[in-house]
């Protein structure tokens, strides 16, 4: 069979006939058991994150090419995908392979999300990003604009947004149940990798990794063992801490149920760091003005062994390592989880609400790309907004004990010039998300 001169197209309307794609039974599937009917789907970074994210697309099409900067990790993935053709360079895989890819997995360190997902959108691939979703608050905002101007399916790796007890928890506060939201508290167990120090001596680029090609769009500096594959969570070149790491899930369930975006202040009050390597703690309050369903709220984040007071938890109860308590003039709901999964009425009497279930996290994009509604955590509504407002809170850790003034429409924090660099990445050459 020839193939389709737009995969996209294609794709779209050979299982558009009559499914319902959020009923139980999850993926409509083209009916035909042609090839070329099916998902082809491209990788970049397959293992970590990124072995599950491959192996999901997989189990949804055909894996036609992977990509990685370490042949060990592109070793195990073509075990898996033997058929796939292989590259150290997304860059160099998309425009090879662009018209043999329909939908793109990005799970990549922090540094590399936006440049990838915006080269895979800008040729119109469909695109699955790990979260958070950008390093800056301009990439969140600038991919959100990317996936909406091309009318991509999209979705970031924040899978608890699937979840039934995240989508009832926030059901249960649009429905009042708690009252009038007053504050909420969010906390997490993170960093487990060290933070706050030096940087790592210089040490031999390994003869597996391709050093210049994992740094991508960040500055130059000497490889150390200190960064790949894991630690370099805790380095302002390349992640976002602990709040980049764990809000896009913790944050998640108040962020569904209040509408938490565009905050107009944040502050934070840190363990201190040298604007390389982020603080060993850090304790961060955001304002949020009121709006249609909710009065103006404060927002607190703790990391780094941080914890909300205890008494707030009421007799015979403490905080676990991570999880959130939002606090109502009615009640309170606690949930000890990461994903907001979980959680317990305090305080409030339990009603019926209903919400939309989710078909599975992945299944979301995957209906997505064959012509169904949105993922919920689509970049452009959900995981962009929620990526800006959890990224604000690490402008708050640069500046350490100023409040930022922040003019969300504009992206603009207009008492301290000193964190545009923060609220805009500068690239390396031969990297864009402007082009």
């Amino acid at each position: 069979m020839a193939r389709p001169t737009s995969r996209r197209t294609f794709v779209k309307t050979s299982a558009l006939a009559g499914v319902g794609f959020w009923a139980a039974g999850g993926v409509a599937r083209a009916q035909s058991n042609s090839p070329n009917e099916k998902i082809q789907f491209a990788s970049i970074g397959v293992t970590g994150k990124g072995s599950s994210d491959s192996e999901d697309a997989g189990q949804n099409g055909d894996m036609v090419a992977i990509c990685d900067i370490d042949d060990k990790n592109l070793a195990a993935g073509a075990a898996r995908f033997p058929s796939a053709e292989k590259f150290h360079d997304f860059r160099e895989m998309l425009d090879k392979m662009g018209d043999k890819i329909d939908a793109v997995t990005v799970s990549t360190p922090d540094h590399c999300h936006a440049v990838a997902a915006y080269k895979a959108m800008s040729m119109g691939k469909h695109c699955f990003c790990q979260k958070p979703l950008t390093h800056s608050i301009y990439e969140a905002r600038r991919l959100g604009e990317v996936a909406r101007e091309k009318g991509v399916a999209t979705q970031m790796g924040n899978q608890g947004t699937s979840e039934d007890g995240v989508r009832k928890a926030a059901a249960l506060l649009q429905a009042g149940v708690i009252g009038t939201v007053k504050e909420v508290h969010v906390w997490t167990n993170r960093p487990i990798w060290p933070q706050g120090g030096p940087r790592p001596a210089e040490s031999p680029i390994p003869s597996n990794l391709k050093w210049e090609l994992w740094l991508g769009p960040a500055a130059y500096r000497p490889y150390s063992n200190g960064y790949h594959p894991f630690a370099w969570r805790g380095w302002w070149d390349f992640g976002t801490g602990a709040l980049g790491d764990m809000a896009c899930h913790t944050f998640n369930m108040p962020f569904m149920g209040l509408g938490l975006k565009n905050p107009t202040s944040v502050v934070a009050k840190t363990a201190g760091h040298n604007k390389d390597s982020y603080p060993k703690w850090s304790i961060i309050d955001f304002e949020f003005p009121a709006n249609d369903t909710r009065p103006a709220l404060k927002v607190s984040w703790y990391d780094g062994g941080k914890l909300p007071d205890v008494a707030m938890f009421g007799e015979g109860r403490a905080p676990k390592d991570s999880g959130c308590l939002i606090v109502g003039d009615q009640g309170k709901i606690y949930s000890p989880n990461d994903y907001g999964a979980e959680f317990e009425l305090i305080d409030a009497e339990m009603k019926d609400v209903e919400f939309k279930k989710s078909p599975g996290h992945f299944d979301e994009w995957v209906n997505a790309i064959r012509g169904g509604e949105q993922a919920m955590s689509n970049f452009s509504d959900y995981a962009g907004p929620l990526s800006e407002t959890i990224l604000l809170g690490n402008l708050a850790v640069w500046a350490d004990g100023k409040k930022i003034e922040w003019d969300a429409k504009n992206l603009k924090a207009t008492n301290a010039p000193e964190v545009d660099s923060i609220i805009k990445n500068v690239y390396r050459d031969g990297y864009t998300i402007d082009g």
